[in-house]
């Protein structure tokens, strides 16, 4: 069930849109997210820079290494540091974000985008989120 929604261009990557999202998780929720939010993400997040700023923000994360990163930092050898933190079991659970995507897009006007303005849009995105809440809760 989507907690928190930001809206992007259709064309834009996900990796952009993460710290807008964390920080309109951290407003909504009212509280820092240090240590009470962990990100489990594929391998579009698994940038030295992303990890960099959620180890900064204090924030957990399960992101597995991309190949070329493996090579390159087995090539610098000892200097390229261990390898990160990684957590098969939990990664295995990010099926569920996949599951919400595909929840969002059975509605037809989600899964088309029909609407012309992106106020709209996102309403209808909302509209959803709200009914598959109450469906999974009640």
């Amino acid at each position: 069930m989507p907690l928190t929604l930001v809206l992007s261009a259709g064309q834009s990557g996900d990796n952009p849109q993460l710290w807008p999202l964390l920080d309109k998780r951290r407003t909504d929720s009212g509280h820092s997210l240090r240590g009470t939010v962990r990100l489990v993400a594929d391998k579009a997040y698994s940038h030295d820079s992303t990890r960099a700023r959620l180890r900064q923000m204090g924030i957990a994360h399960t992101i597995p290494e991309r190949s070329d990163q493996i090579i390159r930092r087995k090539r610098k050898g000892t200097i390229g540091g261990r390898p990160p933190g990684f957590d098969p079991v939990l990664y295995s659970e990010r099926n569920t974000i996949e599951r919400g995507f595909g929840r969002l897009k059975q509605w037809r006007g989600i899964a088309t985008r029909y609407d012309k303005y992106a106020l709209t849009f996102l309403s209808g995105v909302i509209l959803a989120a709200v009914v598959i809440y109450h469906r999974t809760h009640h």
